[in-house]
Parts: C-alpha cells; sequence; structure tokens
C-alpha cells in the first residue's frame, strides 16, 4: 500500500512558476513509476509527466515542466515553469508498481489527493 499527499499548488500568474511535491509512504518508493496527471473542470484527467529510470512528458508541457524525483525521501516533484492559464486545474500524483513511466492512467494504482493550480491571465 502507499499513500501519497500532494501539495505546493497555488494562484501564480502567466509566465510564474510552481513547484509541486508528493510525498509517499511505504519503503519500495523507489520501485515505482511516479506520475502526474491534471483535471481541469468539466474535462477529462490526463497525463503530465512521469518518472521511473527515465521520464515521459505530455506534448503540452515539454519544454516547460520537470519532473524529478528524490528516493531517500520518498518524493516526487513537478517543476512548473512558464505557466500559462490553460495549466489551470487540480494535479494529482500517482504511483504505478509496474516500472515503465507510462501516460496511461489505468497502470497506476495509487493516486493522492490533489492540489489546485490556477493560472491567471
Amino acid at each position: 500500500q502507499v499513500q501519497l499527499v500532494a501539495s505546493g499548488g497555488g494562484l501564480v500568474q502567466a509566465g510564474g512558476s510552481l513547484r509541486l511535491s508528493c510525498a509517499a509512504s511505504g519503503r519500495t518508493f523507489s520501485s515505482y513509476a511516479m506520475g502526474w496527471f491534471r483535471q481541469a473542470p468539466g474535462k477529462e484527467r490526463e497525463f503530465v509527466a512521469a518518472i521511473s529510470w527515465t521520464t515521459n512528458y505530455a506534448d503540452s508541457v515539454k519544454g516547460r515542466f520537470t519532473i524529478s524525483r528524490d528516493n531517500a525521501k520518498n518524493t516526487v516533484y513537478l517543476q512548473m515553469n512558464s505557466l500559462k492559464p490553460e495549466d489551470t486545474a487540480v494535479y494529482y500524483c500517482a504511483a504505478s508498481s509496474r516500472a515503465a513511466p507510462s501516460s496511461d492512467i489505468l497502470r497506476y494504482e495509487y493516486w493522492g489527493q490533489g492540489t489546485q493550480v490556477t493560472v491567471s491571465s
């Protein structure tokens, strides 16, 4: 069982930056692929980024967002730069026991509670 707690969301102007964190419980954190997803009002949850031994990004965030992890701290991060109003959403972290950093939402068994990111124009 893995428990995830996301934090770091907030209100930022377009062009600004935020860093999200996701703290995980459990002693096998390093064996999980970790992902970030987001859900805007009225839209389906969508893939943002994932990390295991490599990284994977949605096209919409490539070059602006960076996912990283600190296995010693059981934490995964999402550094978001050059934020746009269309990045506004609730951001969720997720853990997958499968090794690959998948964009498939169905591969993730554990989910955090979400943190709101609002980008004003």
